[in-house]
């Protein structure tokens, strides 16, 4: 039997916060070294990641520290278990912020500071590399933040995107210098693909957090407030940020992307907010009114023609997501129902998300990459109509677990786990989102989409 989206008033439940702050022990970052080594030693003697303030998350995935106002570079010595990170004049003493700070040799390469500040007591870059046995016959790796194919280049390997200086330096000693991202971001086969229990825990822990304050703002806006108001009532707590903390109303909100200002928003517009914290993002978007009767007349039929074939089409994407399911499956699952060119779904819907907000995505027209148990995505699927029908959104996370580490996490973060379960009760019961065991929903939104964020009660549920 076809099942079609209507809307119904339901209370949202109250699902909980944290009590506590999950984190990940030096164990976790010297096991994640030790499968880099395990899997270039054939390829590499050196695997070199580059991190900066917006590009952290691979240095970060491996020693816990994260570049703050500078740049840094992680030096791998892969048979000698050896690593050298050399950052500048301020990141010097944050190097303690790593659980494997004992594990790693701080190096002060001052360049790497802001400008005007010293730069006479570090050694040349050249010298550096040559003190960490980089020679002639290396073989390096360079992991930035992005790799590339042949769509791009006929050479993608020598495509590199770190600083110039530090290839040219690289290559100045051998020739065998080569971009190594794919190692931490390819979308099935790279470290960073699949995530541990307790990583999968934490990043439950900054989605609870990510989703409540997009829940607050839901459920606190109003007209003649400002937008930095609305931003107010948040109540974020100052966890980092994967993403600048979005929010727009009126014609900057077809924009998606802004920041908020101090416009005041009034009844009738169009509406979006994003909070994205390192680990985890919520969006939500819709019209600054409580009911359709509100809606301007050239748009009356916003509810049946954009706002629920959108959660249907997100609704199979959950249904159909599972271990070993193709991305070529969920990507037809959403376009059998929004791919009409009307819908304008022309990024990949959904994607696997990490320390940063977008690792990769395995889903894709035609994908044979199957989802694994581990994997952390987000229910990312975006109509960009670019008409007066403006858009919707529901981006929330969820993660991939088998009955395993299903069973862990129960015993392991037994808070958690209780709002997981609390979480899927509400999907599948209020909502009619018939989720797999294996589906471990993270955002304490829960597909909760009000297409009028005036009434945010009155929300989208499956129906026969």
């Amino acid at each position: 039997m076809v099942r079609h989206a209507k809307l119904f008033e339901l209370d949202l439940p109250d699902f909980g916060y944290p009590s506590f702050e999950p984190k990940l022990g030096a164990d976790i970052y010297l096991n994640r070294l030790e499968r880099l080594r395990k899997k270039t030693q054939e390829d590499y003697t050196h695997i070199l990641v580059y991190g900066d303030r917006e590009h952290s998350a691979n240095i970060e995935y491996l020693t816990g520290y994260d570049p703050r106002f500078e740049e840094a570079l992680l030096i791998i010595d892969i048979d000698e278990d050896q690593q050298w990170i050399l950052i500048g004049n301020e990141g010097i003493g944050y190097v303690e912020i790593s659980p494997i700070k004992e594990q790693l040799k701080p190096v002060l390469y001052q360049p790497f500071s802001l400008l005007a500040q010293d730069r006479t007591k570090s050694k040349p870059l050249k010298q550096i590399l040559q003190e960490t046995d980089i020679t002639a016959t290396s073989s390096i790796g360079i992991a930035g933040w992005k790799y590339y194919t042949e769509q791009e280049s006929p050479d993608p390997h020598h495509w590199i995107e770190a600083p110039s200086y530090i290839v040219d330096n690289l290559r100045a000693l051998t020739h065998d210098v080569t971009n190594a991202t794919h190692l931490f971001m390819h979308q099935t086969e790279g470290l960073r693909a699949t995530h541990e229990l307790e990583q999968l825990a934490v990043m439950e822990y900054v989605a609870t957090l990510s989703s409540t304050a997009v829940k607050n703002a839901l459920f606190g806006a109003w007209p003649g407030m400002t937008e930095h108001q609305v931003v107010q009532i948040m109540k974020l707590n100052g966890y980092p940020q994967s993403v600048h903390l979005m929010l727009s109303t009126g014609p900057r909100a077809w924009i998606g992307l802004p920041s908020p200002t101090s416009k005041v928003i009034k009844r009738g517009e169009a509406f979006t907010t994003a909070v994205g914290l390192k680990g985890a993002l919520t969006c939500r978007a819709g019209w600054l009114i409580e009911h359709e009767s509100e809606l301007p007349k050239n748009i009356s039929d916003y509810v049946e023609r954009l706002a629920a074939p959108y959660f249907e089409a997100t609704t199979a994407w959950l249904e159909t997501m599972s271990i070993g399911v193709t991305g070529g499956e969920l990507y037809k699952a959403v376009h059998d129902r929004i791919g009409d060119p009307f819908f304008g779904v022309e990024l990949n819907p959904g994607h696997l998300i990490g320390m940063d907000e977008w690792v990769n995505s395995p889903i894709y027209e035609g994908s044979v990459d199957r989802i694994k148990q581990g994997m952390a995505l987000q229910v990312d699927i975006i109509p960009a109509t670019g008409t007066e029908y403006f858009t919707i959104n529901t981006e929330d996370g969820i993660a991939i677990a088998d009955q395993s580490i299903r069973n862990k996490f129960m015993e392991k973060y037994p808070e958690a786990w209780n709002r997981i379960t609390q979480r899927r009760d509400y999907m599948t019961d209020q909502l009619g989102i018939r989720i797999q065991p294996e589906v471990l929903p993270f955002s304490n939104l829960a597909s909760h989409l009000p297409p009028f964020i005036l009434n945010p009660r009155r929300v989208f549920r499956m129906t026969d």
